[in-house]
């Protein structure tokens, strides 16, 4: 008797990740390809990627990387649509690509700082999703991450580019899971805390629970692949952000009065 003729080889499932030559994205990246992922892996310093990737000792068949400027819509729309056709659909996107930069609403080139923040936090978030959406709510599966930030909870003083924009990645996300709900695709908003990575070690105040990127990265695997639609991590700070959230505003302001401002970009180092 013949042997019974063996299934094909489903593919490995594939994420799309932006902001993956450092911190977060990065950390990310590691924990997906030790799940088992295929990867897609998207920043302007791509080379930092392809450096990681084989310092990992990265299978080259196993993961593709794209240039990409997630604060311009057509370039990282450009960067979806090429992931799509070399590697196929996605089936998790994670929009981590964001920036943090404290700004002083009487200095006007602060001002343009606050636009190019939005435009990397909002609109970008917004652009990396677009390629794929029409194309999982056909398949009918798939999940959409945004990265929020326990800081889109209130507001703190000197971070008022950064505190909205996560603010607004936090509505924006609900909003999306409202509309997709419907066609099978899942919509997770993680809010991390302070997390150890490049941007958070230039604050020049105390970071209760800080996490190391790896940590956060299994913990928002684990959530993501549980569908949860929200979650701050770690949990400590989600209760944190709870009590915060409750506290009236005179208490607020003066839990807050003193405390040293995000730097600006002219202070930064």
């Amino acid at each position: 008797m013949s042997p019974s003729p063996q299934p094909p080889r489903r593919e490995a499932p594939l994420v799309f990740i932006t902001g993956a030559s450092s911190g977060i994205g990065q950390a990310l990246a590691q924990c997906y390809h030790q799940a088992g992922y295929r990867l897609a892996l998207v920043a302007r310093r791509t080379q930092a990627i392809q450096s990681w990737a084989e310092a990992q000792g990265i299978s080259p068949d196993s993961y593709e990387i794209y240039s990409a400027d997630v604060a311009i819509p057509d370039s990282i729309v450009a960067a979806g649509q090429a992931c799509t056709t070399r590697q196929g659909l996605p089936d998790v996107v994670i929009a981590n690509a964001g920036v943090s930069i404290g700004i002083d609403t009487a200095v006007r080139q602060d001002i343009d700082v606050m636009a190019q923040t939005w435009a990397v936090n909002n609109t970008g978030m917004a652009a990396t999703f677009q390629p794929f959406i029409d194309a999982m709510v056909q398949r009918r599966s798939g999940t959409l991450v945004g990265i929020a930030s326990v800081a889109g909870i209130r507001g703190l003083p000197g971070h008022g580019a950064y505190c909205a924009s996560k603010a607004a990645v936090i509505s924006y996300c609900e909003s999306l899971r409202g509309e997709m709900r419907p066609h099978g695709v899942r919509v997770v908003t993680l809010a991390p805390g302070y997390i150890d990575t490049p941007l958070t070690r230039q604050n020049r105040y105390p970071m209760p629970f800080l996490m190391q990127a790896d940590d956060f990265a299994a913990q928002a695997f684990r959530a993501i692949t549980a569908g949860t639609s929200y979650r701050v991590i770690p949990w400590q700070m989600g209760i944190v952000a709870k009590l915060l959230r409750c506290l009236p505003n005179a208490f607020f302001d003066r839990l807050l009065a003193g405390r040293p401002r995000k730097h600006r970009q002219p202070d930064a180092p």
